[in-house]
């Protein structure tokens, strides 16, 4: 090639063999058995544990970065809340939503609130509500409680902070970006120099430049694959970013890797579908086994 070509010409070389040479790969059962095992065997828990194991699970796999990110939870009701009492300064308030999503968020508290009190305001918050969803929530908080008639002052108290900081509290918007070990990608030889190490290091500390590249995939739009150039963000130009979609009733995550140009891309291809297959199916499980349960 022209000592002039430059990093496009590569980049469109990695892209040709992509669209027209490389052909599927397909998992061994070896690595099925495996990619299910680094899921966790059957204890899979709340969804965000099963996507950080996920993602982990993509890098042991491919050697490259693994990412991904939660569903946005905007349209999705709340089933009930719980307030459960952490110390005499802290509340961990519990949310769970449809389709079995569970989220948490801590609440610091001024003063020492007894547990009689912590049930009462959970009676009333489960009352003014649950039913809703997260959207609703977020932007009819203060009507909904505004009335609501606290027996004491340390109700009153914690039922002011949730008017205060309520907006907060419900905003589960979908940016947790979810990283896998960057030891493992770091270990590749293009990161051997120390610019381009550092260049690895910053774009992992840019959790919101990640959240972006992965909510504006379109929706539907299965497995992607954007190599170098490709890529909007200058960061992101010496790398390649792989992503399936993974379902959870309604709503869908991104999920994929990072890395080098330079990677096994039918080999890469072939786990991260397959891991945004698996985590579709397993959630699924859990959430009718959920539905089933509140049922009956």
């Amino acid at each position: 090639p022209h000592t002039s070509a430059g990093r496009i010409p590569t980049d469109r070389a990695y892209r040709y063999y992509v669209d027209t040479l490389m052909r599927p790969h397909r998992l061994t059962p070896a690595q099925r058995r495996r990619l299910r095992e680094e899921l966790g065997g059957g204890d899979y828990g709340p969804l965000e544990r099963l996507v950080r194991r996920a993602t982990q699970a993509m890098g042991l796999l491919t050697g490259e970065l693994g990412v991904a990110i939660a569903p946005s939870v905007d349209d999705v009701v709340l089933e009930r809340l719980e307030l459960l009492a952490l110390s005499s300064e802290k509340v961990l308030l519990v949310l769970t939503l449809r389709n079995g999503i569970v989220r948490t968020v801590y609440v610091d508290l001024p003063l020492s609130i007894p547990r009689e009190t912590l049930l009462a305001v959970t009676v009333v918050l489960n009352e003014r509500l649950a039913g809703q969803s997260m959207g609703e929530i977020r932007s009819t908080l203060p009507e909904r409680l505004r009335d609501a008639a606290p027996g004491d002052d340390a109700s009153a108290e914690l039922l002011n902070i949730f008017l205060q900081s309520g907006e907060e509290f419900f905003d589960l918007s979908g940016d947790e970006v979810h990283l896998g070990h960057t030891s493992v990608l770091a270990s590749q030889p293009e990161f051997e120099s120390g610019p381009d190490l550092r260049g690895l290091i910053e774009l992992t500390e840019r959790r919101d430049l990640l959240a972006s590249v992965l909510t504006e995939r379109d929706p539907g739009s299965g497995l992607q694959i954007r190599i170098g150039s490709e890529n909007e963000e200058p960061e992101l130009n010496s790398f390649t970013l792989v992503t399936g979609e993974y379902r959870v009733g309604d709503l869908s995550g991104v999920i994929g890797v990072i890395g080098p140009t330079r990677m096994p891309y039918d080999r890469v291809v072939a786990i991260v579908d397959s891991t945004s297959r698996l985590v579709s199916e397993l959630y699924g499980r859990r959430s009718q086994g959920h539905e089933r349960a509140t049922k009956d």
